[in-house]
């Protein structure tokens, strides 16, 4: 299957040359021609209209990943830092991105650090997330799974999205930190009410969509320092860095909230997918049906076919270069998994989704390097727990023609967003498996 044939782009004419990937709505539904178009150029090209250097190539991503050339400090906000000083000349603008690191959006974040304070902060995080944290965690996932489809399943019919995989992350990554049950309503209500990197928004991520978050986790850690309880929380709380220093509560908050904000959204978008091909291909539903030992490699299928995150950003902090492209000092470059992940020089047919690809574990969906994805394995054990539970307990998964269109000629809705690559809704029929 091509994955052309079940999404559907607007009969629109775009010129690739002057398109503005940040802010063009006829990229969100299909943005993967943009992508082969810029890598067809060369893998490593400058990108309207901001300056900025985009990686579409496998290789060439992993060359960034790894080089220490780079720095996250532009992680999630790219060229919208609001940065003084850019590809200027200078071979070398380390000062200046300590200078102004602190003004950037999301600075405070594990994913616009750099080492050694990025080491701290992981080696923090490794101590949060422990094995047995992690055991417990899925098990609940298991519960969980039953009470959400619980919800809706007698219907025959869902919007998944809403049913399912926007509540089921969130509450397994609430689960994971350990927030108090009475509180998963509030944090239903309140999560998730804006999109991050909002396309035609004038400096889309000046706004931090986490303080929310950050305001209930700094009164969770306050209290259970001020006095204990046998709960995560606390342990949360009682957690050191790996020198033994305590940390202060705006570094344990800082790592919770941005944990739990993009556990939940990764997540949904993986699950969400995952069905979407399900729905669109019976024969993929009776294949993992029949061997269920199938299911993860579906997933990492399903990563590559659609990477959760569209963009993330680095800035060259002394001229380098990638290949044979030479990157000068204070570059903004943008790499973009879900191009990377179709890089036919690394996957064959890169359109075409093989559940039994060989060398499908090697997609960078979770990226690579020292900011590799810490959630990776909670985010594979969600999709795999929900496809064996839905599997158990649907059979007859089809997309709803209503609401999508009919197989020839699907209509899907994306988030309009340059920064996340993720499905607005998924209306599905099924038959309940009594």
């Amino acid at each position: 299957m091509t994955d052309t044939q079940n999404d559907t782009e607007a009969d629109v004419t775009t010129d690739f040359e002057s398109v503005d990937f940040f802010t063009d709505p006829d990229l969100v539904p299909d943005p993967y021609p943009y992508f082969d178009h810029l890598r067809s150029k060369c893998p490593v090209a400058p990108a309207t209209p901001f300056g900025v250097l985009t990686v579409t190539g496998y290789d060439e991503a992993l060359a960034v990943y790894k080089d220490p050339a780079f720095s996250s400090c532009v992680s999630v906000a790219g060229p919208f830092s609001g940065l003084p000083f850019g590809a200027d000349g200078s071979d070398d603008v380390s000062e200046l991105i300590e200078e102004h690191r602190a003004s950037v959006p999301m600075a405070e974040h594990i994913t616009s650090q750099d080492p050694p304070l990025h080491t701290r902060t992981r080696g923090l995080m490794n101590k949060l997330i422990t094995p047995k944290r992690l055991k417990e965690n899925e098990d609940f996932m298991w519960r969980l799974a039953d009470q959400q489809l619980d919800t809706f399943i007698e219907r025959g019919r869902s919007e998944f999205l809403a049913d399912y995989a926007k509540p089921f992350s969130l509450l397994v990554i609430a689960d994971l930190l350990g927030v108090p049950a009475e509180d998963h309503d509030e944090f239903k209500s309140v999560f998730a009410l804006e999109t991050v990197g909002e396309l035609g928004k004038e400096a889309p991520t000046t706004h931090n969509p986490l303080q929310w978050l950050n305001d209930k986790f700094y009164a969770y850690i306050e209290d259970r320092r001020r006095t204990p309880r046998e709960d995560v929380l606390t342990e949360l709380a009682a957690a050191k860095y790996e020198d033994g220093s305590t940390p202060d509560i705006e570094d344990v908050m800082n790592l919770s909230t941005f944990l739990f904000a993009a556990g939940t959204e990764t997540t949904t978008k993986l699950v969400s997918s995952a069905v979407r091909f399900i729905g669109d291909n019976p024969g993929f539903e009776a294949m993992l049906r029949d061997d269920r030992s199938k299911i993860p490699a579906f997933l990492e299928e399903t990563l590559r076919m659609e990477s959760p995150v569209k963009s993330h950003f680095r800035m060259a902090r002394t001229t380098t270069s990638i290949g044979d492209v030479e990157v000068p000092a204070g570059t903004t470059v943008m790499v973009l998994p879900g191009a990377c992940n179709r890089d036919e020089r690394k996957f064959a047919d890169p359109a075409e989704f093989r559940p039994d690809r060989p060398n499908v574990r090697e997609q960078i969906a979770f990226i690579r390097g020292v900011h590799s994805c810490p959630g990776a394995p909670l985010a594979r054990a969600e999709g795999r727990i929900s496809l064996h539970r839905i599997l158990d307990r649907m059979k007859d998964i089809t997309i709803s023609e209503e609401h999508h269109g009919p197989a020839q000629d699907r209509r899907y809705a994306y988030e309009p967003t340059f920064i996340m690559r993720g499905l607005s809704e998924l209306h599905i029929t099924f038959t309940p498996v009594a």
